[in-house]
């Protein structure tokens, strides 16, 4: 049997914080969990949610939970470039390694929830703009992360001069960066230059596809495409409700080209030894870790099953 890492990203909103806090208790005491997540948004991120639904701050939930936590490692999935300049960003991410004893991942992404931009006051630039910045940002940050002495940089859109970064965090030589998203001409490509792990969506053969751009940028570069772990973030359900089963789905098909019995094919939906087969193909593709959605109120029963089933038996 293939081994696989999983993780779950936890949804920040229409939940209280103490339902947050045990949950987040449960997965790093009760489960084979390998790491836990919360998103970057404001406001509830979904479609067709309710943008006026409380919503908890994803850094500072992530400050928190790594208090109460012990083993399971953690981070931000992923955080919008456009919210926080960079330096001030790093030396977040810094302390909350400190906070967590090196448990820290370090995911950021181009950010692309515009009405949350336009609600809070926040620039929302051309798609363009937006990849120029999660690049110039991302070797800023990765340069701050490893810098022992004051740190110039300059750059289009950020500059340092003289920046100390003091405590660096725990892990070295940093916490791994993760750049999430697909698009194969800017994404994969700075993540080919400057980043550790990939974290893109889809069924095995749509990822199969986005590791074949990322290998030919890794060429392009002159670096070994084996250096990047490769994660997945996607639903993953273990269940005989036929009716969650098709739900669940139909959700996944929503902004593809896929069809929900397409999905349900595909995708880790369904019994656990369909769920296995699935992840196999993962396997064989080069991922080595399934981030999974969490959407508030969570039943504890339903990731119990999941970690005896699938989880731990791959762990």
């Amino acid at each position: 049997m293939t081994k696989m890492r999983f993780g779950m990203q936890t949804s920040l909103n229409g939940v209280s914080w103490n339902e947050l806090e045990d949950m987040w208790k449960f997965l790093d005491r009760q489960t084979s969990m390998y790491s836990a997540w919360t998103f970057d948004h404001f406001v509830p991120p979904g479609v067709g949610q309710d943008p006026n639904e409380s919503c908890f701050e994803g850094w500072a939930a992530l400050a928190a939970v790594a208090a109460v936590t012990e083993r399971i490692r953690l981070g931000c999935l992923v955080t919008g470039v456009t919210y926080r300049e960079p330096a001030v960003l790093a030396k977040m991410a810094a302390t909350i390694d400190h906070i967590s004893d090196g448990r820290l991942e370090f995911g950021i992404g181009a950010a692309w929830h515009e009405a949350e931009h336009r609600m809070y006051g926040i620039p929302f630039p051309s798609v363009k703009e937006r990849q120029d910045r999660l690049e110039e940002a991302v070797q800023a940050i990765r340069m701050l992360f490893d810098a022992d002495t004051p740190l110039d940089f300059s750059g289009k859109y950020y500059n340092l001069k003289g920046a100390s970064f003091a405590p660096r965090g725990v892990q070295r030589p940093h916490p791994p960066i993760m750049i999430g998203g697909g698009g194969e001409k800017r994404t994969l490509r700075t993540l080919a230059r400057h980043g550790d792990v990939m974290n893109v969506s889809g069924d095995p053969a749509a990822v199969k596809a986005k590791i074949e751009v990322l290998e030919r940028h890794c060429a392009d570069v002159g670096r070994d495409p084996s250096e990047i772990d490769k994660t997945v973030f996607t639903a993953v359900i273990v269940s005989d409700n036929e009716k969650l089963i098709d739900r669940v789905a139909a959700m996944m098909a929503m902004g593809t080209s896929m069809s929900p019995e397409d999905a349900k094919r595909v995708m880790p939906i369904g019994s656990a030894e369909h769920v296995l087969e699935v992840v196999d193909r993962y396997a064989a593709i080069g991922v080595t870790q399934i981030i999974m959605m969490g959407q508030a109120p969570w039943k504890r029963e339903i990731y119990a099953r999941l970690n005896e089933q699938v989880i731990a038996p791959l762990a």
